[in-house]
């Protein structure tokens, strides 16, 4: 592994001094997100392996180009798993992409995001220099986490080599309910419902029909299930796969409007957008396609006091995520010219001028 780390460290340093741009990617499964890639192509896959796993400390820790597919394997055999359910998005994903991108699945709105279960990381910077940040233990934080801050960093600040995560166990039961209920209704019960004492892990809302996972103790569960009622779904596991892989019909894409991604306060009632959506993570997060102008859903978010993503295809000349506050580009452009001063590493990803 030496060799590798030798031959990406020849890489960044010929880069940099050339300011030549380097496009950091694993598999490619997420080449679509954010900005078009620039740059000459550093590939992480032949640094791959878990390094350390253990069961009893709810640790794993593996290096960038390591298939999630091998880390979901190893964590099966112990009944464990990455609770914040990251996507796929195809076969040969790597737990740098899921690092990097910062995406979550269905259980993200109740167990976490993937900045949360990250307990350290291992970064190469602009100078070749190989950094490390937080460990692999719970209480080994101190001062600034700049471990979870690259966490969706979309590779704009360095090469992640390794990451430290914390695993879960698998929940011993689990089911889902569904309900006919109107998108008003939806999100009043969602809210109504996040505020108790239920095992709720999922929740997903679109025409008129609202899915809920309960993931727990088997007592929990059951009692949850009489409580609430509802139509109890039968070998659910592939709709919610199909929610988090983004294989659901209601994903297929639509060659005139991009898929948007709303992340708005649960409470925000229905918005006066046309066009189909969905709903998840209790409300917090909806999806939409729309011929809406990119700035009235932008204005819109804003108002609801939550942010907007062009989360696939569409016209990103308008920009991907919201743009910044000045004094946000500011912390911005200071972190990536402290691990990055050349300016190298994935250019223009995230925001076109950083």
């Amino acid at each position: 592994m030496d060799n590798i780390l030798q031959e990406y460290r020849e890489r960044i340093l010929k880069a940099s001094a050339y300011k030549s741009a380097l496009c950091i990617q694993g598999s490619g499964s997420k080449q679509w997100y954010g900005q078009s890639p620039r740059g000459e192509i550093l590939d992480t896959r032949a640094y791959r392996g878990i390094v350390a796993y253990e069961p009893t400390e709810l640790v794993i820790t593996a290096r960038c180009g390591t298939p999630l597919s091998e880390i979901t394997a190893a964590l099966d055999q112990q009944n464990q798993m990455l609770a914040f359910e990251p996507p796929h998005f195809g076969s040969a994903a790597t737990i740098g992409g899921v690092f990097a991108s910062g995406l979550s699945g269905p259980r993200r709105a109740t167990a976490g995001a993937v900045r949360d279960f990250v307990l350290g990381a291992t970064l190469m910077d602009g100078s070749g220099e190989v950094l490390s940040f937080g460990g692999q233990v719970m209480k080994n934080v101190a001062g600034y986490d700049v471990s979870r801050m690259l966490a969706g960093s979309m590779g704009t600040l360095g090469l992640v080599l390794d990451v430290s995560l914390k695993v879960l166990p698998k929940p011993f039961a689990e089911t889902t309910l569904a309900f006919a209920l109107s998108e008003a209704d939806a999100l009043s019960r969602m809210n109504q419902w996040g505020g108790q004492a239920l095992p709720i892990s999922a929740s997903a809302w679109q025409v008129g029909r609202l899915m809920l996972r309960l993931s727990g103790a088997e007592a929990a569960v059951r009692a949850a299930k009489q409580k609430l009622g509802g139509e109890e779904i039968r070998n659910a596991s592939a709709y919610w796969e199909s929610l988090r892989e983004q294989s659901h019909d209601f994903f297929a894409q639509d060659d005139e409007h991009g898929l948007w991604r709303l992340s708005l306060p649960s409470t925000t009632p229905a918005m006066p957008l046309t066009g189909k959506s969905m709903i998840e993570w209790g409300g917090a997060q909806r999806w939409l396609f729309s011929d809406e102008a990119p700035q009235r859903i932008r204005e819109l978010a804003t108002e609801a006091r939550g942010h907007v993503t062009l989360f696939r295809g569409g016209d990103k000349a308008s920009g991907v995520f919201t743009p910044l506050s000045a004094p946000l580009v500011k912390i911005h452009r200071n972190l990536k010219n402290s691990f990055d001063p050349a300016g190298i590493f994935n250019p223009g990803r995230m925001y076109p001028d950083l």
